[in-house]
């Protein structure tokens, strides 16, 4: 009982800190068509996060994996997949971080960017601009759930083998 007690409150409280920091998986949304776009997961390092493409959703007439074709420096031609497009933010506030850098794979430019923890966490606002905050757009980016893992199901004893019958041997 005090097992599952303790595994109760270390869980709920990895899943309150989870919500307070922007580590994690987050679904981007396409500003024109308003459908998932990628997977990046932010991670942090040394007190700094970064963010990759873990998944892009694309139909199926489109490359699956393309290449940063409008990419410059060491990213020219490199897959998207994997690619690391989010670097540098530093944390201000409880819910804010900021003096970072993002890259957009479309158009292969770099913008300077913040982001911001909104609805409790569940949503990240991030804002990419040039020079001044004023000069550029925000996405809003939806929290990837953990997926649920299913118990395994309970192993079921074989039914016991009928004893084998022996043949007696027939002397003659």
């Amino acid at each position: 009982m005090k097992l599952m007690s303790f595994l109760l409150t270390t869980g709920i409280s990895l899943s309150i800190w989870a919500q307070s920091s922007p580590v994690g998986r987050w679904t981007t949304i396409d500003d024109e068509t308003k459908k998932p776009k990628s997977i990046v997961e932010i991670f942090e390092k040394d007190g700094v996060l970064f963010g990759k493409i873990e998944k892009l959703f694309r139909a199926e007439t489109e490359d699956q994996n393309p290449k940063c074709d409008k990419c410059s420096g060491d990213k020219k031609d490199q897959f998207i997949l994997g690619m690391q497009i989010l670097n540098g933010l530093k944390k201000d506030s409880e819910t804010k971080w900021s003096g970072g850098e993002i890259l957009d794979p479309k158009n292969g430019k770099t913008y300077s960017c913040k982001i911001e923890l909104i609805e409790d966490g569940k949503k990240l606002k991030l804002r990419g601009f040039i020079g001044f905050s004023l000069l550029g757009r925000t996405q809003v980016w939806e929290r990837e759930e953990a997926p649920v893992v299913a118990e395994p199901a309970p192993v079921e004893s074989a039914p016991a083998a009928a004893p084998e019958k022996t043949k007696k041997s027939k002397k003659k």
